[in-house]
């Protein structure tokens, strides 16, 4: 049995230090709830996270 390679990530934010959950193969641009800047930007597969990785979630 296969076991999936996607996650959900706490990602803090680079620029104001807030922390959200997003999930690791994102297919849509994710942005902070605080300040709006790019945590995630969607790159065919695995998302490309701009923030510090803080836990990594099942």
């Amino acid at each position: 049995m296969r076991t999936p390679r996607s996650k959900f990530l706490k990602v803090r934010c680079r620029d104001c230090g807030s922390v959200q959950i997003v999930f690791s193969h994102a297919s849509t641009m994710v942005r902070c709830f605080v300040c709006g800047s790019t945590i995630a930007m969607p790159r065919g597969g695995k998302a490309k996270i701009n923030g510090e990785i803080v836990e990594v979630l099942g």
